[in-house]
């Protein structure tokens, strides 16, 4: 068996072409409904050689944005330009992940539904600024996400994964770092 970076891999029941993975890279190329749209489309295609891509990060929900013009992966619609990303990507005999957050403390109200408080293990609020649509702003105290509320936010990561599998996905990356809502490093006070 070769090692090469140009030899084949097999992770789960795909064979990939080579070993090369592009690593999901934010774009802020999304409509609005948070919406990949062709130019997602023509982007990923053209990285279709890699053995692997995994998408930019798409939000579970419209609670879980935390940057403009990211795309979501929760809605039909979303379902809809995913597809048209998908079959790009497979049409040049590549295979595709989605990488699925929930953003958390690092959002802003104004990315979100009525302008509700960012949600976070604890009410910490981070250091820096959040990428707005005005600009930066500094960052809020997020509000401590409530135990009770733990099976809703499971329930929308499993709700994008069903969705990712109807937009033709080949499997799924959950991210947890930057100080997202999964993050591990986001202890509680």
């Amino acid at each position: 068996m070769s090692n090469s970076l140009y030899s084949t891999f097999t992770i789960g029941d795909l064979q990939l072409s080579n070993r090369m993975v592009m690593a999901p890279m934010t774009r802020n190329r999304a409509a609005k409904g948070a919406v990949p749209t062709d130019l997602n489309a023509t982007y990923y295609r053209q990285r279709a050689r890699a053995g692997l891509i995994i998408t930019e990060a798409s939000q579970v929900s419209a609670e879980g944005v935390g940057y403009p013009a990211t795309p979501g992966i929760y809605s039909d619609e979303q379902v809809a330009g995913w597809r048209k990303v998908t079959d790009a990507v497979h049409a040049e005999e590549g295979h595709i992940f989605i990488q699925l957050w929930y953003c958390g403390r690092i959002s802003h109200p104004s990315l979100l539904p009525d302008g509700q408080t960012p949600v976070a293990p604890s009410a910490i609020r981070p250091e820096g600024e959040s990428v707005t649509l005005e600009g930066m702003q500094p960052f809020v105290e997020p509000r401590a996400l409530l135990t009770s509320e733990i099976p809703g936010i499971v329930a929308q990561y499993r709700h994008a994964a069903e969705k990712a599998k109807q937009a033709g996905f080949d499997g799924i990356e959950v991210h947890a770092a930057n100080g997202y809502l999964i993050d591990p490093q986001s202890k509680p006070a």
